[in-house]
């Protein structure tokens, strides 16, 4: 089995597909015409069910997002500590 190149879709050509699917198109037609997987599909599907949007990040729940930025802070806190940490033994040295 051989793996298939990751390929990109525009917003647009997402929007097409899930009105196509949306006038009646059968799912494993829209599938198999553009080369789509069933994951994909339904993905599109759920997401411009829920948001709209496309982007993972736009349909991101508020909590998820607060997440990711406590997420980020922390990073950079541990970073700023383990700088400090260095400096002090560096001066303790002296």
């Amino acid at each position: 089995m051989t793996k298939r190149e990751r390929r990109t879709f525009t917003s647009e050509f997402k929007q097409q597909i899930i009105q196509l699917y949306l006038n009646g198109k059968n799912r494993k037609a829209l599938i198999e015409e553009y080369e789509l997987t069933p994951s994909s599909l339904d993905r599109w599907i759920q997401q411009s069910e829920n948001t709209g949007f496309f982007k993972e990040k736009d349909n991101r729940s508020p909590e998820e997002q607060e997440l990711i930025k406590l997420l980020k802070e922390q990073k950079k806190l541990q970073m700023e500590n383990d700088i400090l940490k260095q400096a002090a033994l560096i001066l303790g040295r002296k």
